[in-house]
């Protein structure tokens, strides 16, 4: 079986606090180191946290048998304090992050996930008014379509990991006791077991990645199966549709946004702060990027041009920032999006990025991956999904064979000097 790589979540968020990024990098982003988490932690012995956490549990309605049956058992993972080891940095340029994960292994896997549950999408969207395009984009960049929820390698067992940081990480202690509290919420409620609850290393949970306060006040039994869970699709899909609605306010029948060109134009329109019907943008002379001219004229947007006027650029409205909501990063929702139109068969953008290039063909990444594992560089598989591990197995032969710069991307120039035996 092929090890797990990360889902790729950029930058830590209202909904899900740090999901998806090395601990280093998360604790820096809090202000403090690992070491004195480690320290904070040892000033009081786990056995004597639960013991005296039991009184804020109970506050919130725990009862003594569900804590007992949960916090008896529990050995806090303590390698969330550093993850630094496990979790890579890799800067990339925008072109960069839209090739890794709106690729063909990830378009095709989407594609499939779509025929297999399109009633339910339909049916989503006329519960909820969220299109399939949003919820598919968002499955995707969160779990590639389920395929993280149960993987062992990548989903651990999220009480672990959240009294680890209730217990020892002091800037954010208060968040994560509270998230710990809604766990055991949802083992009293029924909803879930402790062996069920497997997450990441921060807690997020399920097809889209719920931290326990979503799953208790957004969570949704769309299945009808008397609990919520986000490990089935329906719920997962549902509950994330809510928050969408009550926490983005995404608007029913609006798409994301347009792209647009803007050649000639002052680079300063797109300041991405300014609101303007879509109707009064053309007539300043932005323009569809695809000629014609613009559906929903009255729709309220912003232009935004990410690098700068020569490259794609686009009119975005309220429901792209309702995706934004979910994680503050305007590449990330710009991804989602993307991704979702490119399952349902829409193409790439039509203005290419100044100095990118094509995305590699599902059959070259698999040449990309068959070649470094011969050569020695651990890929984690050779299935066409670039995460974390191929990414550092490119960056090391990177170095290996003097390319520049070493950024872990696998691009058109490694595979060609894979290909000449670098």
């Amino acid at each position: 079986m092929r090890r797990s790589e990360s889902p790729f979540i950029e930058w830590p968020d209202r909904r899900r606090l740090l999901v998806g990024l090395g601990a280093t990098v998360a604790l820096a982003t809090l202000g403090i180191g690992p070491g004195a988490v480690e320290a904070e932690a040892a000033r009081q012995g786990f056995p004597a946290f639960v013991a005296s956490f039991r009184d804020k549990a109970r506050a919130r309605g725990v009862s003594d048998a569900v804590y007992d049956r949960v916090m008896s058992r529990i050995v806090p993972d303590t390698s969330v304090y550093a993850r630094d080891s496990a979790q890579p940095e890799f800067r990339e340029q925008l072109w960069q992050y839209l090739n890794r994960r709106i690729s063909d292994w990830r378009i095709r896997t989407g594609v499939a996930a779509y025929k297999a549950n399109a009633r339910l999408l339909k049916k989503l969207e006329a519960d909820f008014g969220v299109a399939p395009d949003i919820l598919l984009g968002l499955w995707g960049m969160e779990t590639a379509f389920g395929e993280l929820v149960t993987d062992p390698d990548h989903m651990k067992p999220v009480f672990n990991s959240l009294a680890a940081l209730a217990w020892g990480e002091p800037r954010r202690q208060a968040y994560w006791q509270t998230e710990l509290i809604n766990a055991l919420l949802i083992v009293q409620r029924g909803w879930g077991t402790p062996d069920e609850m497997l997450g990441s290393w921060a807690g997020a949970m399920g097809h889209t990645q719920w931290m326990p306060e979503v799953w208790l006040n957004l969570g949704t039994d769309y299945d009808g199966d008397g609990r919520i869970s986000p490990y089935e699709i329906g719920d997962a899909l549902a509950g994330t549709s809510r928050y969408l609605l009550k926490r983005g306010g995404y608007q029913r029948d609006l798409p994301w946004g347009f792209e647009v060109t803007m050649a000639g134009l002052p680079a300063g329109l797109a300041d991405e702060r300014t609101s303007k019907p879509v109707e009064t943008w053309a007539k300043q002379g932005i323009k569809p990027a695809g000629g014609g001219r613009f559906a929903y004229p009255k729709a309220v947007a912003r232009l935004w041009a990410p690098v700068g006027p020569e490259g794609p650029a686009f009119l975005l409205t309220k429901n792209f920032y309702a995706v934004k909501s979910y994680n503050p990063s305007m590449n990330y929702a710009l991804a989602v999006c993307h991704l979702g139109d490119r399952v349902l068969g829409e193409k790439p953008f039509v203005t290419p990025f100044p100095g990118g290039e094509r995305p590699l063909t599902l059959p070259e990444v698999q040449e990309v991956q068959k070649r470094l594992t011969a050569a020695g560089f651990d890929t984690g598989g050779t299935d066409g999904r670039v995460g974390n591990l191929t990414m550092k197995a490119v960056r090391d032969f990177q170095q290996k064979a003097g390319l520049a710069p070493a950024d872990g991307y696998a691009g058109l120039d490694v595979l060609e000097a894979l290909r000449k035996g670098r």
